[in-house]
């Protein structure tokens, strides 16, 4: 081999090694960091819960009277029919009891024997004044005109009696809502004349359990909802004695501007069935589930904490806190899938700094940036 080559092949080893050494000592790219996860937080909010409860209903007026005769009878005249207005007072039909004409007749021989005795008494008046007749004669034919006029006014009273038997009287104004009697009906002292509705508002009345009258109020709103329309009321009656038909509780609420409801109609309400007043609340979305077990995370200087937590009543916002958590603990209100016991996680803005205690006004999502604002208050507070 001659010098030439030697030499050549030197070189090229020479200028390998020089390519393979500087990359065999550069230093291996560091992997880089997973980004530590972002959420929301925020402190329980004292608030009321109110839950409502879909029930039926039937319309009614506020004042309603079922006339019923006080004799029976024969109807000869009907001066009304269904969906007249009367006023109170007003005719409504005429029985013929029978007993009418007899009491007529049994009030004018009355009024005739009175009419005779008290002629024969002023006749024996002046007699006795001339000394005519003795003292008894005078006593005999003064008793005997009291007594004419008593049975005369008991005649009278019999006759008025069997006229208001006879002539049936609306005892309110108001519209005729039923009204089925005919001429020459015979109707007896149970049968429904007439029922008549007042010109005030119209009611709603409906049946509860014992758990849900427990938590109404008189005064509670309601609403009412009639072929698409809604109605606003509020409950005036709740019944203390439950119902031996049904086993619930009767409960009577008004209606506002409700008169285009008819009376009898079935509507859709809404009611009262549960409330809390005060209650300390998350959002609803911040609790989770395990095996029908409630839990919170919490947020703790950039940690994440599983509490576990006694949920009390709900609506599709808030949920009512019982146990498990404080009023200055953050709960996280966001999801992530990496939320779990021991967990870092940072508030929005990436400040990690635990948040201080709010002053229990609106719940609001809690960010880096009032996150370091509240640990400085604490921190002067501290200094003071």
């Amino acid at each position: 081999m001659n010098k030439g080559a030697i030499i050549a092949g030197v070189v090229v080893v020479a200028v390998g090694a020089a390519i393979i050494v500087p990359r065999a000592m550069k230093p291996k790219a560091v992997l880089e960091e997973a980004p530590v996860p972002v959420v929301e937080a925020e402190r329980p909010q004292p608030g009321d819960i109110v839950l409502y409860r879909n029930l039926v209903g039937t319309v009614e007026p506020s004042d309603v009277v079922y006339i019923y005769p006080k004799a029976a009878g024969e109807i000869t005249d009907v001066f009304v029919k269904a969906g007249d207005v009367v006023a109170e007072g007003q005719a409504i039909c005429k029985i013929d009891t029978k007993q009418v004409d007899a009491a007529r007749l049994s009030m004018e021989a009355a009024k005739t024997a009175k009419d005779n005795a008290e002629t024969n008494f002023r006749r024996q008046q002046a007699l006795f004044a001339a000394g005519d007749i003795a003292s008894a004669a005078y006593e005999q034919a003064e008793m005997q005109a009291k007594s004419a006029r008593i049975q005369y006014e008991q005649a009278k009273l019999n006759y008025d009696y069997q006229m208001e038997f006879s002539n049936i009287t609306a005892s309110i104004g108001g519209t005729v809502e039923q009204c089925d009697v005919e001429v020459h009906d015979n109707v007896a002292q149970q049968s429904l004349i007439c029922v008549i509705s007042g010109e005030g508002s119209k009611a709603i009345t409906f049946s509860v359990t014992e758990k849900v009258v427990s938590q109404m109020q008189v005064g509670d709103r309601v609403t009412i909802e009639k072929n698409g329309k809604e109605y606003q009321g509020s409950v005036t009656e709740i019944s203390s004695m439950i119902d031996a038909a049904t086993g619930l509780f009767k409960v009577k609420a008004s209606v506002e501007n409700g008169d285009a409801l008819p009376t009898g109609s079935a509507v859709s309400l809404f009611v009262v069935s549960d409330r809390v007043d005060q209650a300390m609340s998350i959002p609803v979305d911040a609790v989770y589930y395990t095996g029908g077990d409630a839990y919170v995370y919490t947020y703790d200087n950039g940690t994440v904490h599983y509490i576990p937590v006694e949920v009390g009543i709900y609506d599709s916002e808030r949920a009512e806190i019982l146990s498990g958590i404080q009023s200055d603990d953050l709960v996280i209100t966001t999801w992530s899938s990496e939320l779990a016991e021991g967990a870092k996680v940072q508030l929005p803005g990436g400040d990690q700094a635990e948040p201080a205690p709010g002053d229990g006004g609106q719940a609001e999502p809690v960010t880096a940036d009032n996150a370091q604002a509240g640990n400085m208050q604490t921190e002067s507070a501290q200094a003071e």
